[in-house]
């Protein structure tokens, strides 16, 4: 018996401004659904996501998580250029003392966003 993926569903009252957030500033491509089916199911090098508008079924009224989604990369610094004056930034590009350096940004909803890359790999990536 085995685990084959982990696929983030994230809620949104505003469901064409996620997707639009998803594929125009992190460069997703929708794999189905649509706005107006309530759902859309998002990837991008290997990383599946998917959306939906709030359950009523469960009292959602606003987005909420608790935690955050962490992208590992392989350069870092090219998603901290590509996002730091188009995503509401949490922290900026950092090093941590448990070896990864990173930064955070928000997507549309406030969904806690975190890109790292682990420092030996950055190291070696740099000239």
């Amino acid at each position: 018996m085995s685990l084959l993926a982990l696929t983030p569903m994230l809620r949104t009252p505003d469901l064409p401004a996620s997707i639009a957030f998803y594929t125009d500033v992190l460069g997703f491509q929708r794999q189905g659904g649509a706005a107006a089916e309530g759902w859309a199911a998002l990837a991008r090098d290997g990383i599946e996501l998917m959306l939906s508008g709030l359950n009523a079924h469960e009292g959602d009224t606003a987005p909420a998580f608790t935690g955050s989604l962490y992208l590992r990369t392989d350069d870092v610094d090219g998603w901290w250029r590509r996002l730091q004056d188009t995503a509401r930034v949490c922290y900026p590009i950092e090093v941590f003392g448990y070896g990864m350096r990173e930064f955070a940004v928000y997507d549309n909803n406030g969904y806690l966003l975190q890109f790292g890359q682990p420092i030996a790999a950055h190291d070696e990536a740099t000239p």
